[in-house]
């Protein structure tokens, strides 16, 4: 007659638990993080997986966060279709100066994300801009779900529900960096649209399709937060959420094509002002 050991014996003692920990090593998961990010198993073409310094696929209803340098480009991809990416971001060095939606709205005189767009903050200097995008499908007027209107909608919230809302998950993801949710102001979103009708009512336009990209390049060294989760105002029934892929790698010499016209072409003048303020506070700050 045949025994089975099961895993409970296998760790009941010091030495089992060690064991059995050290079995885990290598081993990956669909929803994950890899470190280091030169093992990413999908860098984006044309990007060394060497130079990668973030890869990670996060799960529909999770959330993620990472500390980044100025000069880095961050590449967010839906792969299915059905992912959306609420985003905060923060100076790393100045968690009180963070994403300003109504500034990031008001001073390029647009309220419609797409290449070319800075994101503001309060202090009137750019935390980063949108250098490429293949969606055009985005939201910077409606901010992430909350845990009022997710159970209203799902009958649940929290952030180990299957409905889990974005500011409960961007929560947790504070709370990681010294934060919390005083530090938390509206967010955008993207990968699942929304425009405004002639009466004033927000129309959802949904995903543009799997396989789409947003990257974003900071100005800034910069807490990224990212809740990927159901847009407030998608009508449908159930909650629906795909996986959202994450790379970033070092890409400095873009903000100074950035700066030049050679990446996107003439920049605004109010983005290019915006720039000069970030640069002038980095200057004062020893830090450029």
């Amino acid at each position: 007659m045949s025994t089975t050991v099961s895993s409970t014996s296998e760790t009941a003692t010091t030495a089992g638990a060690r064991a059995h920990a050290r079995a885990q090593h290598g081993r990956t998961a669909e929803f994950m993080r890899h470190q280091p990010a030169s093992t990413s198993p999908s860098a984006p073409a044309g990007v060394p997986a060497g130079a990668l310094v973030w890869s990670e696929t996060v799960a529909p209803s999770g959330y993620t966060s990472a500390v980044l340098a100025r000069g880095t480009r961050i590449r967010l991809t839906d792969t299915d279709g059905d992912a959306c990416a609420h985003l905060l971001l923060h100076r790393a060095d100045a968690t009180y100066e963070r994403l300003n939606v109504a500034d990031t709205v008001k001073v390029p005189w647009q309220a419609y994300l797409g290449t070319g767009h800075p994101l503001l903050s309060g202090f009137g200097r750019a935390l980063a801009t949108v250098v490429a995008d293949t969606s055009t499908r985005h939201d910077a007027l409606t901010g992430t779900s909350t845990r009022t209107g997710n159970t209203e909608r799902y009958g649940a919230a929290a952030p180990e529900s299957a409905s889990p809302a974005g500011r409960e998950l961007f929560t947790l993801a504070a709370l990681k960096h010294g934060m919390d949710r005083r530090d938390l102001p509206p967010s955008v979103s993207f990968f699942q649209g929304v425009r405004v009708d002639a009466d004033g009512t927000l129309r959802w336009l949904g995903s543009a399709g799997a396989g789409t990209t947003v990257d974003l390049l900071l100005h800034v060294d910069a807490i990224v937060l990212l809740a990927n989760t159901a847009h407030p105002l998608d009508p449908r029934p159930r909650f629906t959420c795909s996986p959202l892929q994450v790379h970033a790698w070092p890409a400095s010499t873009d903000l100074d094509r950035l700066v030049s016209g050679d990446l996107l072409g003439p920049l605004g003048p109010e983005h290019t002002q915006a720039i000069v303020n970030t640069d002038a506070d980095l200057t004062a700050r020893g830090q450029l």
